[in-house]
């Protein structure tokens, strides 16, 4: 059963009224949620000193570290819900692909994905290939108590851009070649990854995750018609897979303004938007029924905490007529952020929607 499952007749679990899970539902909410993308990490100089010596992949797969690092934003921001601390290539990683995450550079894998006989490397992934994920997550349900847990993966899309540019990309030539030229392998390789993720994220809520939010980082490379035909099915069979566990599915792109409805449809219950585009104007596009995350930009953390203010007040303004409403940043947290903007930010989007 799922952290935040409230079968009929029982008593709902420690994180169902809470007011992040509320917001996911559309339900009436005591204050506005906030939690950030990448609230565990460079920007917090307790994970610095925690992580000092231990590559990044390698920190992903100690329980107690991972445990640690994703309880560090929620004691010093006081945030309404923990992301939990990973990254989008652990399960790659897992189930034997060759690569790493280079310092300054990002995943790089040593043998990109070109050819059908490539698909060889990408195996079904199972509980026990991230048996540490399960480890972690026990411990960290145990700690949180009300405060939900959500669980992530990489969208099909964006991991297919990693295996076959065989790194991070501006262009997306090799990912975009492959997807033209070559259709059905394509559409193989997604169908492929999409098994994997959904795999990936079952873990996770077997294991107490409250909610799951799927990023898609590069997709806003596509137009509209490419994603439709050519990504959409493979981020909805995700969704599919994990609807019967009745948690919140966010789904959160980078530069996606134009693909905001077709990533609705694609089945997530929370759509998550940049900064780029408003928070009505993203209601606009992607039609009732949906809760909306977002939208700050992350930039404006830099400016005078009254700029800050005043900004977030317009996002605030912007979602006072959504259905539900998840605040944001429209990206991740940055590593020269100053911890104590982030901390004054969550106490003063509280205090402005206390209801």
């Amino acid at each position: 059963m799922s952290a935040n499952h409230s079968p009929a007749g029982q008593q709902p679990t420690a994180t169902y009224e809470s007011a992040f899970l509320k917001a996911c539902r559309r339900e009436p909410v005591p204050h506005t949620p906030v939690w950030f993308m990448r609230q565990a990490g460079r920007s917090l100089p307790e994970y610095l000193k925690v992580r000092e010596g231990i590559p990044m992949l390698e920190s992903c797969t100690r329980p107690e570290l991972v445990a640690e690092i994703t309880l560090q934003p929620v004691r010093r921001h006081r945030v309404d819900a923990a992301i939990y601390y990973s990254d989008i290539v652990v399960p790659l990683k897992a189930i034997g692909v060759d690569l790493d995450i280079k310092p300054g550079v990002g995943p790089v894998v040593q043998n990109p994905i070109r050819t059908r006989a490539d698909l060889a490397q990408l195996r079904d992934l199972t509980p026990e290939d991230v048996w540490y994920v399960t480890e972690a997550i026990g411990l960290l349900t145990a700690e949180l108590g009300e405060t939900p847990l959500i669980g992530f993966a990489g969208a099909p899309f964006t991991l297919a851009s990693y295996l076959v540019e065989g790194g991070p990309s501006k262009n997306h030539e090799h990912t975009k070649a492959l997807m033209y030229s070559d259709p059905q392998l394509w559409a193989d390789l997604l169908d492929r990854l999409a098994e994997i993720t959904s795999a990936f994220l079952k873990v996770q809520i077997e294991a107490g995750a409250s909610a799951v939010q799927l990023f898609d980082s590069w997709v806003g490379a596509l137009a509209p018609a490419d994603y439709r035909r050519s990504v959409m099915p493979a981020s909805a069979k995700v969704f599919d897979s994990v609807a019967s566990y009745d948690v919140p599915r966010i789904h959160f792109g980078v530069g996606t303004g134009e693909l905001l409805g077709l990533m609705g449809e694609a089945g997530a219950d929370v759509v998550g938007v940049d900064w780029r585009v408003p928070l009505d104007e993203a209601a606009r596009r992607v039609g009732p029924g949906k809760a909306f995350q977002g939208n700050l930009d992350p930039a404006v953390l830099f400016a005078s905490t009254e700029a800050v203010e005043a900004k977030t007040r317009e996002v605030l303004a912007a979602a006072a007529g959504l259905e539900g409403h998840v605040f944001n940043l429209g990206h991740g947290v940055m590593p020269s952020m100053d911890p104590d903007a982030l901390s004054r930010l969550v106490e003063f989007v509280h205090t402005q929607t206390a209801r």
